[in-house]
């Protein structure tokens, strides 16, 4: 028995299946937008509050993530057109 009744076997196809659906290049892109946020909010943690620096730190973090979700959606959008072809 695995995690809460679930086997290895099990999780290993659900990875699969997400790997199929998703692809590989997706799920980069969300783990490296993931693990800037978690970066952003422990330095925000550390500095104990907001000052300037960090304000703007956030800014380009923002504006980061937001280029990665627009290539993200530009992928998707040409992976639609690829299939439907």
């Amino acid at each position: 028995m695995g995690l809460g009744g679930i086997s290895i076997w099990q999780l290993l196809i659900v990875l699969v299946i997400v790997l199929l659906l998703f692809g590989t290049k997706k799920l980069r892109n969300l783990g490296t937008d993931l693990g800037g946020a978690v970066k952003g909010f422990r330095s925000s943690m550390k500095d104990g509050g907001a000052s300037e620096s960090s304000e703007s730190t956030e800014e380009g973090e923002s504006a980061t993530q937001t280029e990665s979700l627009t290539e993200s959606a530009e992928t998707a959008e040409a992976d639609k057109s690829k299939s439907n072809v």
